[in-house]
């Protein structure tokens, strides 16, 4: 069923995928949208991620012989969520977990997605009670770049994954080297393609003019959901439209939103569903929700992510939950070195790499970004700043963001010198307590262990950063062949900053008292990942956001039973 003329009018702020599920939902119900987006592309954060949904009892397990359930998938979350259960709200997290197989199916059934498994890839926790080696995470299956006809130049592509290739082949080639037919994830040599590239996120569009254009990934998922959303004739997106203001009527109810369009300011009124991701680019913010200064902290994320839906949301005296921290999804990277921003990629878990604080000292599973966080931002223990280090072996394998294996290193990024005790004088790091650290660790990675961090134990690093070829462990490796390489890492937002509005298990948001303000919904990475708490596995996200889109529009056609 499709939207008809005078039907209730939704107003989305945000044309991510949240928000364009939304829309979707809420068109099929009858209802008149239009969506609000800042930046000039679609698709926002879940456009660079890896397109991961993350669904426990799900219909493609069901089809695929998988065997799971939802007593399974919910001992896992709360087996993941144990170091703050205060931020936890049992009753979100139920409504997800049993909600989110509904609504997966419900966005294949109206043709608004093709869900296939990733093969292979277990939960993150795989020692948690509950995990399961293979089933839960979704993805789009490849969708042509075409069916989107002049909105395929609208799109955000992903910088950080080989678009157009898939999981299987992406983990049949590892993930460094996996390439793209896209010119536009190309960056040099033909062994760079892919993940990690530095250069300036807004750069990232435009179909290739050679043929196919196959679409996967994140930017893949999002397409699906853009290409079924421009079906529906009452659905109007409005890019560069930032919004500016959301409309209340005398009884404090939410009643539209004033907008700055390219040709001055524009009204909408209806229901409002917050739809616009994340902070990571408001220091504010930042400072206020991570505690990080803009030495430790840059952002993957695309750039239009100001911490929108936050601030709007408080000025109509919305509540905002702040999650830990130590249990945020961030990321180790750097500085790219040539203006565009920042960079990451799998190389701090390739084999011959560790990381140090200051000391000289290793303090974590540096080959695991959640230990990473979790241990460098301890609030009784931190180990900021922190540095990553590795040798010549490293360089000749496997490069460093754009840089191809073998290459030269942008000026200013890494710090080279003959020895470990000169690298840690360079970096600013104890030299000859890092000369014992790594002295140790080569003891160990050469027999492909470690006893101090357990770093090569997880099946998820190995079989996502991990190099397959290497032996006996794809992330183990001595750092022993001069000259040594190293340089000061921040952490990197990638557009969920778990911390975020207060909404309940539906998606309506709450003031500060924990009630419902009338009119005002939100979904995505806007509301606090409070479904989860403190446990963060990948695709929660994006999957509590489908759930939610689902839920919401649902609610505003008429069928929230």
């Amino acid at each position: 069923m499709s939207g008809s003329p005078g039907g209730r009018r939704v107003v989305v702020v945000g044309a991510g995928l949240s928000g364009l599920a939304t829309a979707l939902g809420a068109a099929l119900r009858g209802c008149q949208v239009t969506v609000f987006e800042s930046a000039d592309l679609v698709g926002g954060a879940a456009a660079y991620s890896g397109g991961q949904v993350w669904v426990g009892a799900n219909h493609v397990e069901e089809r695929e012989g998988i065997e799971d359930s939802l007593e399974l998938t919910e001992r896992y979350v709360r087996s993941i969520a144990h170091a703050a259960p205060e931020v936890l709200d049992e009753e979100a997290m139920r409504r997800w977990l049993t909600v989110a197989p509904e609504a997966v199916r419900y966005w294949e059934e109206v043709g608004a997605i093709r869900w296939a498994i990733i093969p292979g890839l277990a939960d993150y926790h795989a020692e948690a009670d509950g995990a399961l080696g293979a089933g839960r995470y979704l993805t789009n299956e490849v969708i042509d770049g075409s069916v989107l006809g002049e909105w395929r130049d609208r799109l955000r592509v992903s910088p950080y994954f080989p678009v157009g290739t898939t999981y299987a082949e992406m983990f049949a080639k590892g993930r460094r080297v996996s390439g793209s037919d896209s010119e536009e994830n190309r960056s040099g040599d033909e062994e760079t393609q892919g993940f990690g590239l530095t250069r300036a996120p807004e750069e990232q569009r435009g179909a290739p003019r050679d043929g196919a254009d196959p679409l996967t990934f994140g930017t893949g998922v999002v397409a699906s959901f853009l290409a079924r959303v421009l079906k529906e004739p009452s659905v109007t997106i409005r890019t560069s439209h930032p919004v500016t203001e959301l409309l209340t009527d005398d009884a404090g109810r939410v009643v539209g939103v004033r907008a700055q369009g390219p040709d001055g300011p524009v009204e909408a009124r209806g229901d409002v569903v917050l739809a616009t991701s994340t902070y990571d680019w408001d220091p504010e913010l930042v400072r206020e929700l991570l505690g990080l200064g803009p030495e430790d902290f840059g952002s993957i994320a695309p750039r239009s992510l100001r911490g929108q839906g936050l601030r709007l949301a408080r000025s109509v005296g919305a509540g905002i939950v702040q999650i830990p921290p130590t249990s945020v999804p961030m990321l180790p990277g750097w500085e790219a070195g040539d203006g565009s921003g920042y960079a990451y990629g799998p190389e701090f878990a390739k084999p011959h790499t560790l990381i140090v604080d200051r000391s000289g000292r290793r303090f974590c599973n540096d080959s695991y970004w959640v230990d990473i966080v979790a241990r460098a931002l301890d609030p009784e223990d931190r180990h900021l700043p922190f540095f990553l280090v590795w040798d010549e072996q490293h360089r000749r394998k496997y490069g460093l963001g754009t840089v191809p294996p073998g290459g030269e290193y942008p000026p200013g990024v890494v710090s080279s010198a003959p020895t470990l005790r000169e690298l840690g004088a360079a970096l600013g790091v104890d030299g000859e307590q890092l000369e014992k650290t790594v002295e140790r660790f080569n003891e160990y990675a050469a027999r492909g262990e470690d006893p101090d961090f357990d770093r090569g134990s997880l099946d998820y690093v190995l079989r996502f950063y991990g190099d397959p070829e290497h032996r006996p462990n794809p992330v183990l490796g001595t750092v022993a062949e001069p000259p040594f390489h190293g340089m000061r890492l921040r952490f990197l937002g990638t557009g969920i900053g778990s911390s975020g509005v207060h909404t309940d298990g539906d998606g309506h948001v709450l003031d500060e008292a924990g009630r419902p303000i009338p009119g005002l919904y939100a979904a995505g990475s806007v509301a606090a990942l409070t479904s989860s708490g403190s446990g963060y596995n990948s695709g929660f996200a994006l999957s509590r956001g489908l759930t939610l889109a689902y839920l919401i529009a649902r609610e505003l056609g008429g069928t929230e039973s």
